[in-house]
């Protein structure tokens, strides 16, 4: 959790937030702050199925290429800073990446930026093993 807090801190460092914003951030942040920030994979293939959220795979490309989730949208993390035009801050975005190190940047350097969005907590490891036997067959039906 250490780690994550000096990430979002640089984050926040990074992109020209004034001090009070990431003061407010911290003030404020409670348990359901970080809960609210998460979304697991059978969470966000309930979403996704309802058609009230996009999974956003922010992986390489090359990791992209070699496996992906046809459902999902892929931006490259790097290139998301020339890219987030095209995405509609109405949409709710789920970030994700296998263990959720880019995921978390994504998600916060999107959320500073005005996007609904949240992070897949259990990563898209995790969603792979959940996507198997009956769970594939029912979400693809």
């Amino acid at each position: 959790m250490k780690k994550i807090f000096i990430l979002l801190t640089l984050l926040y460092g990074v992109q020209s937030f004034s001090q009070e914003s990431l003061d407010d951030f911290v003030d404020d942040f409670n348990y359901e702050t970080r809960n609210d920030m998460k979304v697991s994979s059978k969470e966000i293939i309930d979403l996704i199925n309802q058609k009230k959220a996009t999974l956003l795979d922010i992986r390489f490309d090359e990791e992209y290429q070699s496996w992906n989730f046809p459902f999902a949208l892929h931006i490259a993390l790097p290139d998301l800073p020339e890219k987030m035009s095209t995405l509609d801050k109405k949409t709710l975005y789920v970030t994700a990446c296998p263990h959720n190190d880019r995921a978390i940047i994504a998600m916060m350097y999107l959320k500073s930026k005005g996007y609904n969005v949240k992070y897949l907590s259990d990563g898209l490891l995790k969603l792979a093993d959940y996507l198997r036997g009956d769970n594939a067959k029912k979400f693809i039906e």
